[in-house]
């Protein structure tokens, strides 16, 4: 890493940009009401801006978040693999999205992109980058895992760097539930404590991540949205979001960090979807497509060049 300055205050103005031009996009493609946005103000400093669609006629839920938020103490769940930074104050600045669609033939999907700076007043702070986005299908078609992928290495090419493959194993690696055995979804790619060569080569990593979202998923919603779906596929939609719910409380980085650094709740939890369900010991039966997602999809597959 060289001495570069890292700016946090460009970082900043970046994420704003962000969250405005992806609900934009969401909001054209949904035709509804589009968001409502709530101003928050964080008790150290800081704040955010969260922007929630509910009920929408493509997206039953959406949250889209903006936060800048500071600190006195790094909570434990940052400082876990930096115990030099234990105790520090710090800020910490994002945006973090996850959309849940009605039509249980388009996927639910997850975009994260945030930097942290440890002691930022001092002569050298201690700062990184992380991120990603990954997709949670319910009914799988490989030509959307396959076009998934292949956005999301594009993404991670950067100054004749490719970092997919990496970022791609992380993000299996982490969006596992190790309770159940089984991955969140199909994958994508996931990066933290990125501080590779500059501060303007990692921004321009996080930058490419975050722009490239819209156009990864989108393509994906506009081929499914018009399939009709019955109230067998719902129910099993509705009963595979316990999974994502699972995930979120249990080991989700974002939502620990959240909830120990006295973020705001409510948005923190806006990425819980609005109607979920939970089965005692319930298994679909076998060669059905419920089944086949489990089977086929729900693995860690190199998506590109199957």
């Amino acid at each position: 890493m060289t001495s570069e300055k890292a700016n946090i205050e460009t970082v900043i103005s970046f994420f704003h940009w962000l969250q405005d031009d992806i609900c934009a996009a969401l909001s054209t493609t949904d035709g509804g009401d589009g968001f409502r946005e709530d101003s928050w103000q964080h008790a150290n400093g800081g704040g955010g801006r969260s922007r929630v669609l509910e009920d929408g006629l493509l997206f039953e839920k959406a949250g889209v978040n903006f936060s800048h938020v500071k600190g006195n103490e790094l909570p434990a769940s940052a400082t876990a693999d930096r115990p030099q930074i234990a105790g520090k104050p710090f800020e910490a600045t994002g945006v973090s999205l996850v959309i849940h669609p009605r039509s249980p033939f388009i996927p639910t999907t997850h975009m994260n992109v945030r930097m942290f700076v440890a002691d930022p007043e001092s002569e050298a702070p201690i700062w990184w980058f992380g991120g990603g986005f990954d997709l949670t299908p319910y009914y799988g078609f490989v030509e959307d895992c396959k076009y998934w992928h292949q956005c999301a290495s594009a993404a991670c090419e950067i100054d004749g760097q490719q970092y997919y493959d990496q970022f791609k194993k992380w993000c299996d690696q982490y969006f596992f539930l190790k309770h159940r055995n089984e991955p969140r979804g199909i994958g994508g790619v996931f990066f933290d404590d990125f501080n590779s060569q500059s501060f303007s080569h990692a921004f321009a990593l996080v930058k490419s991540v975050g722009e490239s979202f819209t156009g990864a998923y989108l393509p994906i919603v506009e081929r499914r949205k018009s399939l009709q779906w019955t109230e067998h596929q719902r129910i099993f939609q509705c009963y595979r979001r316990g999974r994502y719910v699972e995930f979120n409380l249990v080991y989700d980085r974002g939502t620990i960090f959240g909830l120990q650094s006295g973020g705001r709740t409510e948005s923190i939890l806006m990425s819980m979807p609005p109607k979920v369900e939970w089965r005692y010991n319930w298994t679909p039966q076998p060669g059905t497509e419920e089944a086949r997602l489990t089977d086929y999809y729900l693995k860690a597959r190199d998506w590109i060049n199957e």
